[in-house]
């Protein structure tokens, strides 16, 4: 349960969110966008009154841990090697490529898997990947951050390189891993999960869609390891300049209650939750089917909604690394290592 605390910085936070202009959502899956509503009365200054004694403050978190920037520039990288990213093409090998590159000292270890499967497509049979690279903790437990780094295959014959969809995701977990090599988690393990295959090769559907999630989900249920995760948090489109993440009805309340408090200690309670989005299709969804706590950290809401282009710029040619920015980047490392932080102190 999060504790009394976290209950009351996350009333406090709601209540000083301002409304802002809701514009239908990029469709990533079938959803639902709705706007939360505005509290009017603030909840701190009548707490301050009348419990003149409490304290809300709470010593600000460590920020800049991953640097924003430095998620930017190996964005572009990526694109520069890869910019299709679609199963079975050779960009798709040169971004398998550019991930092993990354994690030599942890593969040296044995501590990089790469997890092959075959998926049942609508268009035949196609061999995937995983990769999942590992950081030991001291504590029993696992907390696993997990994106897709494969481009939409629906998509291979337009220029569309998804600097937001799968480049900078990919980029903020590499640069995550770096962070861990480093600094060896004191807490629970860390995982890092590059899977393959989110994207539907036709239509999505439950069945054409999730393939590295929800063939992973199964062998770790299989073999025992869904027992030891703690969490498992996803990435998707978190580079957008104009970033504010959707409050997700598919991921689990706790962890929501806790992107709350991590946003108010980071100083970025501003970029969360103005918007929620119902009946997300994403990569948490194979664990959470499995009882896993999941989070989903999204911003759906990516460019302007046209009569040409409905879901702004999401699968389109436009998603392009201009569109994203380091301080939006910096936005994201700094919630998901805070995140890191506040899941071991529970």
């Amino acid at each position: 349960m999060i504790s009394s605390f976290d209950q009351l910085n996350r009333a406090v936070i709601l209540s000083e969110r301002s409304e802002s202009k809701d514009p239908e959502g990029a469709q990533h899956a079938p959803t639902v966008r709705a706007s939360l509503p505005h509290t009017c009365l603030t909840l701190l200054a009548v707490l301050a009154l009348l419990f003149p004694h409490l304290t809300l403050a709470q010593k600000p978190a460590p920020t800049g841990q991953v640097s924003g920037q430095a998620v930017y520039s190996l964005t572009q990288q990526l694109l520069d090697v890869a910019p299709k990213r679609f199963n079975a093409s050779p960009g798709h090998l040169a971004a398998e490529s550019f991930i092993k590159q990354h994690f030599k000292p942890e593969a040296a270890k044995g501590n990089f898997e790469t997890d092959e499967f075959t998926a049942n497509t609508p268009l035949g049979l196609q061999t995937m990947r995983n990769f999942i690279v590992r950081y030991p903790g001291k504590k029993d437990g696992v907390i696993v951050l997990a994106t897709h780094y494969e481009t939409n295959f629906p998509l291979r014959n337009i220029a569309f390189v998804g600097a937001n969809d799968g480049a900078c995701t990919t980029a903020l977990l590499i640069e995550i891993g770096a962070y861990f090599r480093a600094h060896p988690p004191q807490g629970y393990s860390v995982w890092l999960v590059f899977d393959d295959g989110e994207e539907a090769v036709r239509a999505w559907t439950d069945s054409d869609s999730l393939y590295g999630t929800r063939h992973l989900a199964a062998k770790w249920y299989a073999d025992g390891t869904l027992k030891r995760i703690k969490a498992l948090i996803v990435a998707d489109m978190i580079g957008d300049k104009d970033l504010n993440i959707d409050q997700d009805d598919q991921s689990t309340p706790w962890l929501e209650d806790l992107l709350l408090v991590a946003a108010k200690n980071t100083g970025h309670a501003a970029n969360i939750f103005q918007h929620s989005i119902q009946g997300l299709g994403d990569d948490h969804i194979p664990f959470k089917k499995r009882g896993v706590p999941v989070l989903d950290i999204i911003d759906l809401d990516y460019g302007p909604q046209t009569s040409a282009a409905p879901d702004g710029y999401h699968h389109t040619a436009q998603d392009t690394i201009d569109k994203i920015s380091p301080q939006s980047l910096q936005i994201s490392a700094d919630l998901f290592m805070e995140m890191i932080r506040l899941i071991n102190q529970r």
